[in-house]
């Protein structure tokens, strides 16, 4: 008797290790990106065409992202839509392409790690890298997320600049410039896009779905996060399927060219400075970019 009942407590244990290996879902999430800061400045650009660049901006920032996680990792990549029939869209691929948009993303929480399959201008990049540490302030606030109960976390991230000063520093070395030359660079890309120090990050988990996992580079959380909001971007979950018959395969992407991020955002970097400089050489017509202030 005293046998069965310990063959029995093993078998309940394998059921629920397999069930957790096994444990899979599936959630969708609708991007929205706030365009109001995004402003132009030049002579020929009148309040009216103003509006309709923040106009068409917005539009093309609306994604629908779709997540698939187990326990240990995740993949999280854009949902193909067809282009809007004679729209030209080149330019917004190129500002989500430079504003981390697109690709396919995997993180691995079980060994801190990430990679992202990622295309600018015709070249593929695999990034791999270390996942962030997110330094998560548990709130006291909860809401309903569709059906789930979501509670509230708060985390303060900085933003690197260093990587585009120490560009433009190393260009000015190998091309020798003088101070004059310098301070005619007046519409060097960086010095139109103002970047905040840090941003503040409000997410909200549930513990009703048990992974640490989230959108884009989210995670370390005691649930699956449904909401983000960086202050100008807000990611929200409204669909969620867990445990489906048919198990998809979250595998790490492996196409491209290997880099860290640290390197991609220095190849990212010296582009902009290099579609600069043809802005300039083509005659930019006084027209700035400002984000912010």
């Amino acid at each position: 008797m005293k046998n069965r009942i310990v063959f029995a407590l093993i078998l309940l244990a394998n059921v629920f290790i397999t069930n957790a290996q096994e444990f899979q879902g599936m959630a969708v999430y609708e991007s929205k990106t706030s365009t109001a800061d995004f402003k132009m400045e030049g002579r020929e650009i009148t309040p009216e065409v103003q509006k309709m660049i923040q106009e068409r901006m917005r539009k093309a920032l609306e994604k629908t992202f779709i997540l698939r996680f187990d326990k240990s990792a995740s993949t999280y990549e854009e949902e193909e839509k067809l282009d809007t029939p004679g729209a030209d869209n080149t330019g917004m691929r190129i500002m989500a392409s430079f504003t981390g948009a697109g690709g396919k993303h995997y993180k691995n929480i079980k060994d801190k790690s990430f990679a992202i399959e990622k295309e600018i201008f015709g070249k593929e990049f695999l990034i791999n890298d270390t996942l962030p540490k997110i330094n998560w302030k548990m709130e006291n606030e909860s809401k309903k997320i569709g059906n789930y109960t979501c509670y509230k976390a708060t985390a303060v991230i900085p933003v690197n600049k260093s990587d585009f000063r120490n560009l433009r520093r190393k260009q000015a070395t190998d091309k020798k410039e003088d101070k004059k030359d310098e301070a005619q660079r007046t519409t060097n890309f960086m010095d139109m896009v103002e970047m905040p120090k840090e941003v503040t990050i409000t997410a909200w988990y549930s513990p009703e779905i048990p992974v640490s996992q989230g959108p884009e580079n989210y995670w370390g959380l005691p649930g699956l996060i449904l909401e983000v909001n960086d202050g100008k971007t807000i990611i929200l979950c409204s669909k969620v399927v867990l445990n489906t018959k048919e198990k998809a395969e979250i595998k790490a992407p492996k196409k491209g060219t290997k880099v860290t991020q640290a390197e991609f955002d220095t190849i990212v970097a010296k582009k902009m400075e290099e579609m600069q400089e043809m802005f300039r050489t083509r005659g930019g017509n006084g027209t700035q970019i400002r984000v912010g202030g």
